[in-house]
C-alpha cells in the first residue's frame, strides 16, 4: 500500500519537474528594473548575457558552467553600489514560473579585468562567492520554492566592495535528479554591472575559483543520494562566501583606462510590478507537500524509491 502511494506521488512529481527549464527574465537593482532576453530570441540591449537554450548545464566540467548555455556578451552595463539590493526573476521557458524547488541558490562575482564587462571574455574569470541560500528554517523546504512560487531571488552586494566593472554570476542548482551521479542541473546567469564608490574590499586568491573548475561532480552538495531525506542535511559546493578584506591597491582597471561602454537605462523604477503566476505549478506544489508529509511518517524510504524511478526513466530513454 505505502509503496504504491510513494510511486504514484513520485511519478507525478517527476512529470512536473521535467516539463521545462528556465532563465533570468528580469533583474532589479535598488528598485530599477532591467529586462533580460528570451533564450535564442532576437536580442535587445540588456545587462544580462543571453543564453541560447533553456536546458540545464550538465556536468561540472562543461564550459557553459561559466555563464550559461552559449552565453553571449550583453550590450549594456548597469551602475550599482556597494550594498545595492538585487532581485533576480527566474522564469520557465514558456514565461510561467520557474519549475524547480529543490536545491541551492548561489551568487558569485568576478572582476572584468582590463576592460568593460560588455567586452569581457569570462572564460578565465576568477569568481568569488557573495552569498549562498539553501533551506528555510526547519530544513524541510528550500528557498528555491519561493522562486517556483513566482518571487525573485534577493541578493545584497557586499557593503565594502571596491569599485570597478564586475560580472554577477547568479546560479540555481536543481537537485531533483541528484540522487545519481551527474544528475544535478546547473543554471548560471551573468549580469554586467559597474560598481561605484570608494570602498576597498576584494577577495583573497584562496576565495576565488574558475568555472568550470569551481565544483566537482562528486561534491556532496552536487551528488546527493539523500537529498529527499528529511530534515535535509546539505553542504554547499564551491568556496566559502568571501570576506572581502581591504586591499592595498585596486584589482580592477582605472576607469580612465577602460574603453567606452553603454550604461543601461532601467525600463522602470521602483518595486517590480511582476506578479507570481501559477500556471502548471499549483499541482506540483501540492504533490511536493504530500510527498514530504508521507516522508515524515516513513523516514529513509523516499530517496531509495526516487533513485529507482530515475534510473528506470533513464534506461527507457
Amino acid at each position: 500500500m505505502h509503496t504504491v502511494l510513494f510511486l504514484s506521488l513520485l511519478v507525478l512529481r517527476n512529470a512536473c519537474l521535467v516539463k521545462a527549464h528556465g532563465y533570468v527574465a528580469q533583474v532589479s537593482i535598488d528598485g530599477d528594473i532591467y529586462m533580460g532576453n528570451v533564450p535564442n530570441a532576437e536580442p535587445t540591449p540588456s545587462i544580462v548575457r543571453q543564453i541560447n537554450n533553456i536546458a540545464p548545464v550538465k556536468g561540472t566540467s562543461n564550459p557553459y558552467m561559466n555563464c550559461g548555455q552559449a552565453a553571449q556578451l550583453a550590450a549594456l552595463v548597469a551602475n550599482a553600489n556597494p550594498g545595492s539590493q538585487f532581485q533576480f526573476w527566474w522564469k520557465d521557458g514558456d514565461g510561467t514560473n520557474w519549475p524547480h524547488d529543490i536545491g541551492p541558490i548561489m551568487t558569485y562575482m568576478a572582476s572584468c579585468v582590463g576592460t568593460t564587462c560588455d567586452k569581457y571574455n569570462s572564460t578565465n574569470a576568477e569568481w568569488f562567492k557573495i552569498e549562498e541560500t539553501g533551506l528555510q528554517p526547519g530544513n524541510m523546504t528550500w528557498y528555491q520554492q519561493n522562486i517556483m512560487d513566482g518571487f525573485p531571488a534577493n541578493v545584497t552586494l557586499p557593503s565594502n566592495l571596491e569599485p570597478g566593472q564586475y560580472l554577477i554570476r547568479h546560479e540555481i542548482i536543481a537537485l531533483h535528479l541528484a540522487t545519481e551521479l551527474m544528475g544535478a542541473e546547473f543554471y548560471p546567469s551573468c549580469t554586467q554591472v559597474n560598481i561605484l564608490g570608494n570602498q576597498t574590499g576584494s577577495p583573497t586568491s584562496s576565495e576565488e575559483v574558475t568555472f568550470p573548475g569551481g565544483y566537482s561532480d562528486t561534491d556532496p552538495g552536487i551528488y546527493d543520494p539523500t537529498v529527499f531525506d528529511t530534515p535535509v542535511q546539505y553542504t554547499f559546493p564551491g568556496p566559502p562566501v568571501a570576506t572581502l578584506v581591504a586591499s592595498s591597491s585596486s584589482s580592477g582597471s582605472s576607469s580612465s583606462s577602460l574603453p567606452a561602454y553603454t550604461t543601461a537605462t532601467p525600463v522602470s523604477s521602483g518595486a517590480s510590478t511582476a506578479t507570481p503566476t501559477t500556471t502548471g505549478q499549483t499541482t506540483c506544489k501540492i504533490q511536493t507537500q504530500q510527498t514530504l508529509a508521507i516522508k515524515r511518517r516513513h523516514p529513509g524510504t523516499l530517496s531509495r524509491i526516487m533513485a529507482v524511478l530515475i534510473k528506470g526513466r533513464h534506461a527507457r530513454g
